[in-house]
């Protein structure tokens, strides 16, 4: 590993900074790059080519896509009709905005879905009488949970998808049972242990009135209005195409990134954007986040460095197939809660590859085992997931502070549960393939 001390400190020094948010993610990382450029670690050729372009266009078509969506009010306004639906019931609030969180989560992304359904859960528990607190965590964690199920629904599954060669059809058949069971038995726990909280409000006539004057207030403050039917259907049906290109892609051979951008394009034409305005919309600052780190991780790798952690931590475990797949889970959930699973993720992909030449283990399980535990694990701690951040920031903005520590007594014991879980399904699922 000759020539590895200054990319090895260097990515801890970026890895600090991004973690505990002393600086911006996109400024850190680049930084991080030209330091290894400028003293020459690595040359812009081959800084370039460790850049996985596959991410970064699936990344950005997803990005315009929900962009022109969230233009047609089409997320707010159902919010609105679900916050109708619960007819200010406790329980029911927690139950439909969690199902419909946990759906956008998966098949779009789920800092985006926090943005949407945070705003509109505060208005309505604050204006029941209602500790809003709760509701909100309880909508980060599930988001989490959510995006797990799919390709497009968390950064980890992305990177994942792009660098190892998985289809959106084997991440939805491999990790909808867990997800689905992670979010039913999650959402029993926050009832079960909370129930104080999700009491049935008065049912006067006098608290139903009032109830029914809030659901107004929050329609009119959320300017909920008739929206563009022609525009909404061009939007819903380029998701509808990506989504189904991303299904068949054993049949067209068409890659995910590929599909995302060149729709999310179609979509800009169809629509008749102000290309200027929608391009404020896209969040560069990830997609330089990406980039910075996918040339950090390179040069790590072409130094030999990565291969070095493989073999003296993760295969010094032995060869037990059980072993490997639980410890990759867990130390994967573990890492995620308290630091960025972005950079983690990307950082144990070369790893597990080199595991699985010396250790074969069936039906890619060790894969899965890192999604679920980069993803899941996100929950453990307030800074776990960006979808956490983004929402205790919401949160403050309507004067409603979340500490740390009231974060992670309530997602803490959900996050054990759902690696427990997928513990039991990997390790069923690789009993049955061995």
């Amino acid at each position: 590993m000759e020539g590895a001390l200054l990319p090895v400190a260097v990515f801890l020094a970026v890895y600090v900074l991004i973690s505990f948010e002393l600086v911006n993610k996109a400024v850190a990382a680049l930084l991080g790059v030209m330091i290894l450029l400028v003293t020459h670690s690595v040359d812009e050729h081959t800084a370039m080519g460790f850049i996985d372009v596959e991410t970064i266009m699936l990344l950005l078509g997803m990005m315009i896509i929900v962009a022109v969506l969230r233009k047609t009010g089409i997320f707010t306004i159902l919010s609105v009709r679900i916050a109708e639906m619960t007819k200010g019931s406790p329980v029911k609030i927690l139950i439909l905005f969690s199902a419909v969180t946990a759906l956008l989560s998966a098949f779009l992304d789920n800092v985006t879905t926090v943005l949407i359904i945070i705003p509109i859960v505060i208005e309505l528990t604050v204006g029941m009488g209602l500790n809003p607190k709760l509701y909100i965590i309880s909508q980060a964690v599930i988001s989490n949970i959510g995006g797990t199920a799919t390709l497009i629904g968390d950064p980890p599954n992305i990177i994942l998808g792009s660098k190892v060669g998985l289809t959106f059809n084997q991440f939805i058949l491999n990790l909808s049972p867990p997800v689905f069971i992670c979010f039913v038995v999650g959402l029993l726990y926050l009832w079960l242990t909370n129930r104080d909280q999700f009491r049935p409000i008065d049912t006067s006539l006098t608290r139903l009135f009032s109830v029914q004057l809030l659901l107004e207030k929050i329609r009119q403050s959320f300017r909920v209005k008739r929206f563009d039917r022609v525009f909404l259907a061009k939007g819903l049906g380029c998701l509808s195409l990506a989504i189904l290109l991303f299904v068949t892609q054993t049949l067209t051979g068409l890659r995910p990134g590929l599909v995302a951008l060149t729709v999310a394009l179609v979509l800009v034409v169809l629509a008749r954007m102000d290309v200027e305005h929608l391009l404020e919309e896209i969040e560069w600052s990830t997609l330089l986040f990406f980039a910075g780190l996918f040339i950090l991780v390179g040069v790590l790798e072409k130094n030999g460095v990565l291969e070095w952690i493989a073999r003296n931590v993760f295969l010094r475990i032995g060869d037990n197939p059980y072993v490997i797949v639980l410890t990759v889970l867990w130390v994967s959930g573990i890492v995620s809660g308290f630091l960025d699973n972005i950079p983690f993720t990307i950082t144990m992909i070369p790893i597990v590859d080199l595991i699985l030449k010396t250790t074969p283990i069936p039906n890619i399980i060790l894969w899965w085992a890192l999604s679920l535990g980069a993803c899941l694990g996100g929950n453990l701690t307030m800074i776990g997931a960006s979808a956490n951040i983004v929402s205790v920031g919401v949160a403050r903005r309507y004067k409603q502070e979340i500490t740390f520590v009231e974060f992670m007594k309530a997602s803490a014991v959900v996050t054990v549960i759902t690696l427990v879980l997928s513990s039991i399904y990997l390790t069923i699922y690789l009993w049955v393939s061995l």
